[in-house]
């Protein structure tokens, strides 16, 4: 599989992201070609090749006419017409657009107002949106199918903005990193922008350290300030997982909540376990232990992204009898997952394979489906699993 490292150690934006990217190769034709599709005018890409404190790297050079986009205003869906309405692959416009969407929910949540009325100036927006499509083409173009990202250096102190003088992190960058880990050094400056965030928290599978991998290219992208550290952003891409026969799996960050309680009416916990699945929880189940006092009591552990942190904080805090919660980040590996329908001798169902490169691991059918055509047939319910467990075997030679 081939994966790209971004390590963040000066921060990262928008055009050193596409900087990065095109310092580890890739093409600035190919850029200024998918970028047209966009359907843009009044624009110019391109690259310069700088050092910065004794490293070499790229300088992504987005140039905007300021005549010709003065006084207006781009609202979200104007973004998001823009970008579906272009020529580009679909799944370029997806993450696009979930990168722009993330962006204005951090905007709306700090102006205390509505996603939709959140708006960029047009200047702004323009380039925004030449960054953001630009490093999901990158992506593509070189083929990275996963992403990963080392903790996010965000710098201190004061900047100035249309809104006037903003703390560091700015508000709607220390919204987008929510649950992500982030640090300052004490570098004066804005080293993590709004749009760089967004980027990196939307795409990346993981944050932490380097994982392993056999390095192929490395890129820097330089940033226009000239902060006490060498304003790079390093962009390490290489392969991992599918060398000398060993098994390819997903690995990423899962946030890992629990809670002990041994003071509420257990009837409540169907209704938790319902609501927490529903707002996309990975997994939650209850054990049983025993607490101080010699009280059995029940320790309660969801698992979730970790940007849903705050969210399942205040669900379990609001309507458990909890006042307190653990949160901690693990590293996940699962198996690549897919769900197929087959015809089988009672109707069609659907199955799960867990496959690792081209060998399946594991299948199963869901059991909704085999439950569902159990009692449509009136037949028993482990008899139409068993039948169906056949029918997988003929079809794929797995038990």
């Amino acid at each position: 599989m081939k994966i790209a490292y971004f390590d963040c150690f000066s921060g990262a934006s928008g055009d050193m992201i596409l900087g990065s990217l095109l310092d580890a190769g890739l093409s600035l034709d190919i850029l200024k070609q998918e970028i047209a599709k966009l359907g843009l005018s009044h624009y110019e890409i391109g690259m310069e090749k700088v050092v910065k404190k004794g490293i070499g790297g790229t300088q992504a050079m987005i140039h905007i006419n300021h005549d010709h986009h003065h006084h207006h205003h781009r609202h979200l869906s104007h973004i998001r017409d823009i970008i579906n309405t272009s020529e580009l692959p679909q799944n370029v416009k997806e993450k696009s657009i979930a990168i722009f969407q993330r962006l204005a929910e951090a905007e709306a949540r700090v102006h205390r107002s509505e996603v939709e009325h959140v708006h960029f100036h047009e200047v702004g927006a323009m380039d925004a949106i030449i960054d953001v499509t630009g490093a999901v083409i990158g992506f593509n173009a070189l083929g990275i199918e996963k992403i990963y990202c080392s903790p996010l250096h965000v710098g201190c102190g004061t900047i100035e903005c249309a809104h006037g003088v903003l703390p560091v992190p700015a508000p709607a960058t220390a919204e987008l990193i929510k649950g992500r880990p982030a640090y300052s050094t004490g570098v004066d400056g804005e080293l993590l922008t709004p749009t760089g965030a967004a980027i990196l928290t939307t795409l990346s599978s993981e944050f932490g350290s380097m994982p392993s991998m056999s390095i192929q290219s490395i890129g820097y992208g330089a940033g226009t300030s000239e902060p006490a550290i060498p304003n790079l952003l390093r962009l390490i891409i290489g392969e991992t997982g599918s060398r000398d026969g060993a098994m390819d799996y997903e690995t990423e960050q899962a946030a890992v909540m629990e809670t002990n309680i041994d003071d509420m009416n257990p009837q409540i916990y169907d209704y938790l376990i319902g609501k927490i699945l529903e707002m996309g929880a990975m997994d939650v189940f209850l054990s049983s232990v025993q607490m101080k006092k010699n009280r059995p009591g029940i320790l309660l552990t969801l698992v979730c992204s970790p940007d849903k942190t705050g969210i399942f904080s205040d669900f379990l805090l609001r309507e458990t009898t909890t006042i307190g919660l653990r949160w901690r980040l693990e590293n996940r590996i699962k198996a690549y997952r897919k769900i197929e329908t087959i015809e089988t001798i009672y109707g069609p169902v659907r199955i799960k394979t867990a496959e690792s490169r081209d060998e399946i691991l594991n299948i199963s059918p869901e059991y909704d489906d085999c439950r569902q055509l159990a009692v449509k047939k009136n037949i028993p319910l482990k008899i139409v699993i068993e039948n169906v467990k056949i029918d997988i075997k003929n079809k794929y030679g797995k038990k």
